[in-house]
């Protein structure tokens, strides 16, 4: 563990960073203890986004708007996003930092329960990134599998639950054996569903990337 960490921190200290104002985004998310996604998985997504080009992408989870922003900033210039977020108090800060960004005319925020919105939506995504309630992960992923674009590509964090997902059943505090249990058949439906070729990357709390077969 020690080890992973040294290598991770000497990882990040290559990083570049992003722009002033997602820098400037993400030490506020570190002050008032928001989760937005880790340097490591910043990286990662910059990287898809240029190998992959996708033009639409839906995120579940937009929190304070942080990972809207940098894949609107990393991503094709004509990139449009639909994000969902159910938190109220998070919503008027994304929308306010999606305005101080300039990207509001690429950016969709529906607020609201993602389990009924998902359920709504008919349109069709080259991409879709989960970052939201990780114990509802299984539960979307009918409505995900139906949104996405024959060869799209659905991106998942933090499914490996900081080690986790490895233990026993009882060696996980109670109040996380839901998610747990959850999390077990999701990383399964996504490993054997035969409309799905994943692969599950122990990038910082881990990450699975799979693409729908056409």
């Amino acid at each position: 563990m020690i080890v992973d960490e040294q290598m991770r921190t000497y990882i990040n200290s290559l990083d570049m960073g992003n722009t002033p104002f997602l820098e400037e985004l993400e030490q506020y998310a570190i002050r008032e203890r928001v989760p937005i996604i880790r340097r490591e998985m910043q990286s990662f997504i910059k990287m898809f986004l240029a190998v992959n080009r996708p033009k639409r992408i839906l995120e579940v989870g937009t929190a304070i708007g942080f990972s809207t922003l940098l894949m609107c900033e990393y991503g094709p210039e004509d990139l449009e996003i639909v994000t969902i977020e159910n938190y109220e108090k998070r919503i008027p800060i994304a929308k306010e930092n999606f305005r101080k960004a300039g990207r509001e005319a690429q950016i969709t925020l529906l607020e609201g329960d993602a389990g009924q919105i998902l359920k709504e939506l008919e349109d069709s995504f080259d991409m879709i990134f989960m970052d939201a309630a990780k114990g509802q992960y299984i539960n979307w992923l009918p409505d995900v599998m139906r949104l996405m674009k024959n060869g799209g590509v659905l991106i998942s964090d933090n499914v490996l639950q900081e080690g986790d997902i490895i233990e026993s059943h009882y060696l996980v505090e109670r109040r996380n054996r839901t998610i747990y249990k959850r999390m077990r058949e999701y990383l399964y439906e996504l490993k054997h569903n035969p409309s799905l070729i994943t692969s599950i990357i122990p990038l910082g709390d881990g990450v699975t990337v799979s693409v729908k077969q056409e």
